[in-house]
């Protein structure tokens, strides 16, 4: 018991070294608080199975772009045209997550090749923002533009690009 007093009167008497230690002396009050803490669903970006970003079929003379839409419509510049064959398509995505949330979309550039032949694209989302429905989902179409050198040689090009989303 004699410890326990000692170590009372050092204790206040240390208070006038460090207040903190010590309560103060007169009306006194406490309350208190809360705190809340909101774990929101991972969001994720899923590929909608047998959809692409397809320049269709062209011919090439002159260098030229192919642009295709978020909407899937196409416009042919320089010496690039249209040939018959497959048409131009937009590619398309789902985004799932928190239900209501605003998320910002980003597309990235891209390269189609064929052998060691290369060309490369840009990419235009149909959408660089929205909101997730109250079933957590948002969908968006992919349109871009690819760039295509004079006398191109012919083939099958095929490369892929990056989408993403984030919460904002």
């Amino acid at each position: 018991m004699l410890f326990c007093a000692r170590t009372l009167v050092v204790t206040l008497a240390g208070g006038l070294l460090c207040p903190s230690v010590a309560w103060a002396v007169g009306n006194t009050s406490t309350a208190v608080g809360s705190a809340t803490a909101e774990i929101m669903d991972p969001i994720s970006v899923t590929h909608v199975g047998g959809q692409a970003l397809k320049f269709g079929t062209i011919s090439v003379g002159d260098a030229g772009t192919v642009t295709v839409s978020p909407r899937g419509a196409a416009t042919y510049t320089g010496g690039v045209s249209k040939v018959n064959g497959p048409g131009a398509a937009a590619d398309q995505f789902t985004v799932s997550g928190f239900k209501n949330r605003s998320v910002s979309i980003v597309t990235y550039p891209g390269v189609v090749s064929s052998g060691t032949r290369t060309m490369s694209f840009t990419t235009t989302p149909s959408i660089t923002s929205g909101r997730l429905s109250n079933g957590g989902q948002l969908v968006f179409s992919v349109g871009g533009t690819l760039s295509v050198p004079a006398g191109q040689v012919g083939g099958t090009y095929t490369g892929t690009y990056l989408a993403g989303a984030v919460y904002n």
